[in-house]
Parts: C-alpha cells; structure tokens; sequence
C-alpha cells in the first residue's frame, strides 16, 4: 500500500503476480511503487528464488528482497486442487495478473471463463513456448563477440541482465496499456512479451542488425572504446581510472582546450587528412588522440581531472566497485532522493531503492519485501470473504500456508 500524502497514479490497480526471478517480480515492484497494490502468490514455502544470491548475513536473499519491496505475499499449494482454485478466486476478484508460466488451470482461457474484462500479462522465454533465460537469450544476440577487451579470443558474458529488466518493463507497459483498453471500453486484454523478442527487438532497433545485414564493418572487441565516437578510460596519476565521452563539437573542442592539445590535434589532423570534428574521424584515430590525451590524465589525481573535467561540463565519470559506491551512504542519501534506508526483515538496515519516477515532485521510499505467506489470511479474509473456519480448513488440507 502506498504511504500516506504520496502521489500514487495507480492507486486502485490491484494485480496478482504469479511469478519468479527478475523480470515479472520487475513488473510488479514496478506497477507497485507507482501505487498499485500487488499481491504476490507463491508457492508453500517461498519460490525457488527466495535464495537466489547476493544474500545477507542472516541467509536472506538481497536479490529477492530487493525486486519484491512493496507488495503482499500469500502462500498457496500451486499443486492442489484447492490451492488453484483459491488463485483462481483471487485472480477473478482483482482482474488483473501477471505471470511468467502457463499453469495448470490458471491459464488465460480457463481464468478469462470467470471474468471476461480479464487482463493476463505473460512472460515467456520465447515466442514458440521454449524455454530461456537472459543469459541465454543474451549468448545469442552477437553482443557477447564484442564484448570484453581486445584480443580476447572467447564471448564474454556482461554482468547486467539487461534482457531480463527490459523485458520486466516492457511487461509492466503492456499491462497498463491493456488498463487503459479496458477502462475506454470495458474489454480485457492478453498482453504476451518474449523475453528472445525483446533482446532481438533492441538489437535491431540499436541498429546492429541491419550494418550486420547491409555490408558493415565488423564489429570486433574494442575494450572499453565508445564505438563510433571518441570515449575510453583513462588512468589518474593516483590509479584511478575515468570514464570519459565526447559526443559534441562543443565536448571536443573544450577537451582540447582544457588539455592544452589543440594546436597538437590540429596538426596531426593535417598529418593524417582528418578532421576530428566527426564522430567518425575521431573513432577511426581513436588510438593516436589517446596517445595524445594520456599524459593529461597519468599527471593529475583524481581530485584534480574531477574538477576540471567538472568545470567543463564534459561527459565522464569515476570507476568504481560496488563496496565503493556503498562506502559513504550519507552521500548517496543526500544527492539522490531514488535511495533512502530500509530496515528489511531479515536484513537490517540498508540502503535500497524506491521508484526511479518522479510524480509531481515526489518519489515514495522503498518499502519493505513480504515475508513467505505473510498476508496470506488478510488477502483472503478481507477480498475473498474467506471465514476463519474456511481458512483453518485450507490450512490443514495444506492449500494454503
């Protein structure tokens, strides 16, 4: 539920979330920091994420925690009859659900028999029914051949599941689009997001597709080179290493003043008959400008780059670890209004993040994740009318935790 005074644009949209991993749980912790009130279902015990890693001193699965904040959780034998009709009763009353499995007696057909306004959003691994996840999806976009330092002869993994969070939005887009059908005219909706289709739909609206198809360079590992552009890292005189990126004329020639370099630049671009005005100029002799811009940076601190690249407005920004970024949280705290401090159960005080949107000038705090089953009697006394004695029955048949 959302806090008090908040602004809250989906106040009211009550969305039952059968699902697990990143990108449906995604979805729901999406449409549940915007205000909606998401009630997880999950099977006895927890699903099978609830361990996925990183974990927390006491065992707890920061990952879990940190992709469910905000909703409830109820606890329900997938398996049983009982327990299937039970998810059937909830999805009936609330109307909207989300889910990344077709499953027995839950599926689009048999749940929209008992409620024809029905919204279904599902998540599958691909179009055709198969199986995948980011990992595999990603193996096959061409992104793992480019990336990683060069010479590296084998693909090489990124860290980010990137597939998996685009896919998570993509979700939560459908389904509210499937809202405001059914809000205009009264109808229900079956919203379905692969997640190979959305990995193939980006490389090829980024582009990497048709050069492949039409005829261009290949691409090859380039370390951490801005492909087609000027931007690489540079090492600081105290071993720190910068970002930087030059994406405007302005960018570049306030680099080269900054640098002293200009009138160096300007003769090697008479030397080599280029002009390091364009993108491409500047990534064909990206080797020679770094050459040039090196010694800059190797005779600086970091303290002092920062400051001057800073004063320039130029596009850069400091590596760092994970254990760096969360080394000083007042500071993070006091720059970014995204973060506050959550006390998990289970995981202590930390910090976490609420909604990255802004609505009207305010974004809600995080919120804590559910325990297993915690809302379980709430939900269906309070929705569904379930008596005591009902929910002590459907407790001893084990349908229910």
């Amino acid at each position: 539920m959302t806090p008090a005074g908040m602004s809250a644009p989906l106040e009211g949209l009550r969305v039952v979330e059968l699902s697990g991993y990143v990108a449906t749980p995604l979805c729901g912790m999406t449409l549940a920091q915007l205000g909606a009130d998401v009630v997880r279902v999950e099977p006895i015990g927890g699903q099978a994420d609830r361990s996925r890693w990183p974990l927390g001193p006491s065992g707890t699965s920061l990952y879990w925690t940190g992709l469910n904040k905000g909703k409830r959780a109820v606890e329900v034998d997938f398996r049983s009859d009982e327990g299937r009709a039970v998810i059937a009763d909830l999805v009936e009353r609330r109307g909207v659900v989300v889910a990344n499995a077709d499953l027995p007696g839950l599926s689009y057909e048999k749940l929209r028999e008992r409620r024809k306004d029905l919204i279904h959003a599902l998540l599958t691994g691909r179009r055709d029914g198969g199986t995948a996840v980011d990992y595999t999806v990603n193996a096959e976009t061409g992104l793992p051949a480019v990336t990683g330092p060069a010479g590296e002869a084998g693909p090489v993994n990124h860290v980010l599941p990137a597939w998996d969070i685009a896919a998570g939005l993509y979700l939560a887009t459908g389904l509210l689009a499937a809202e405001r059908h059914r809000l205009l005219t009264g109808e229900g909706r079956r919203i379905t997001v692969a997640l190979r289709d959305v990995a193939l739909s980006m490389v090829a609206n980024l582009g990497y597709l048709a050069d492949a198809q039409l005829g261009g360079e290949p691409r090859t590992k380039d370390g951490n080179h801005f492909y087609g552009g000027y931007g690489r890292d540079f090492r600081t005189a105290d071993g720190r290493r910068v970002m930087l990126v030059v994406l405007t004329s302005r960018h570049w020639s306030d680099l080269l003043a900054l640098t002293g370099l200009t009138a160096a630049v300007e003769a090697v671009e008479r030397a080599l008959g280029a002009d390091f005005r364009r993108d491409s100029d500047r990534y064909a002799h990206r080797a020679v400008i770094g050459g040039l811009l090196e010694p800059w940076f190797a005779g600086r601190p970091f303290a002092e780059v920062d400051a001057a690249l800073s004063a320039r407005r130029l596009l850069y920004a400091p590596y760092r670890t994970f254990e760096e970024l969360a080394a000083d949280p007042d500071a993070l705290l006091a720059g970014n209004p995204v973060l506050g401090m959550l006390d998990q159960p289970g995981v202590g005080p930390h910090l976490s993040a609420g909604s990255p949107v802004v609505v009207d000038g305010e974004q809600g705090p995080p919120r804590p994740a559910p325990s297993v089953g915690q809302h379980t009697g709430e939900v269906l006394r309070e929705e569904l009318g379930y008596s005591a004695a009902r929910l002590a029955a459907l407790r001893d048949q084990g349908a229910i935790g």
